[in-house]
């Protein structure tokens, strides 16, 4: 289900609520000034290998939060449910998806480890404060987001290549993507990747393998950043026995605003 062409500047805990009463729709449209986090729960088994994939891709896996076995809640949203309040998710088996629900208690398992992956920067927020038009908040879809012909540095039993997320800018406009990164001075800076998309193996913009597909306007060029959604393809690789995702472009909507990370 797409959103409506502008987002909804409403409390994170209010769109929380609609997704737990059945609302999906892509998390772009919704709360623009408050950060996202990939969720990724795995078996205690596999907590520690993620763990360290996760600490050798920082660039494009940051940790946020690691909540407790079994444990569906987090720092990071007050009063959510990891099991409800995400707007669509997957449900993994041996590596390969089995299900993409509405909601996951009946599948969530006592050993899961919940990991929330992003930045504590809103980047759209960022970008749109610079003038960025967002085309994919426009055009009611998810960011599309491509596997790369780069690989991420291996870690325990996982590995996998690098997934980019791309947003279509005006050219004019590239040099402000350099800096977009909130009020947060430790975020990276710039875009992993700006221009030709078959320099990172990417033979068709038309044809994401994971969100929406966007449209470019006339003139505008891709930049591309690093997406939380490369853990997702390295489940893909390793094949763990089972793993429970958000669907690309479903996030959590988190009560982070575009500032400083959370005291440890």
């Amino acid at each position: 289900m797409s959103c409506n062409n502008s987002p909804h500047p409403i409390d994170p805990a209010e769109v929380r609520a609609l997704h737990r009463a059945g609302l999906d729709a892509p998390t772009a449209c919704w709360t623009p000034s408050h950060a996202r986090a990939h969720l990724v729960a795995v078996p205690v088994s596999w907590a520690h290998d993620l763990s360290l994939y996760c600490a050798q891709n920082r660039h494009a896996l940051p940790v946020l939060d690691i909540g407790a076995a079994g444990g569906w809640t987090t720092r990071l949203a007050a009063g959510a449910d990891l099991r409800t309040d995400l707007a669509r998710y997957r449900v993994w088996r041996d590596g390969e998806l089995v299900d993409e629900p509405p909601q996951v208690t009946d599948h969530w398992l006592d050993d899961l480890v919940a990991f929330l992956l992003g930045r504590p920067v809103a980047l759209d927020a960022d970008l749109a404060a610079a003038g960025v038009p967002l085309r994919h908040v426009e055009q009611g879809q998810p960011v599309p987001q491509y596997v790369t012909n780069r690989s991420c540095r291996p870690a325990g039993r996982l590995n996998g290549p690098l997934v980019v997320a791309m947003r279509p800018v005006p050219a004019p406009l590239v040099a402000a993507t350099r800096t977009a990164r909130g009020a947060w001075p430790l975020a990276p800076v710039g875009p992993l990747h700006t221009g030709d998309p078959e320099a990172l193996g990417i033979r068709a913009l038309s044809c994401p393998d994971f969100g929406g597909r966007v449209r470019p306007a006339p003139g505008d060029v891709p930049v591309f950043w690093a997406s939380g959604v490369t853990a997702q393809a390295a489940l893909m690789s390793a094949r763990p026995p089972f793993a429970i995702t958000e669907a690309p472009g479903h996030p959590l909507i988190t009560d982070l605003p575009s500032g400083p990370p959370l005291a440890a």
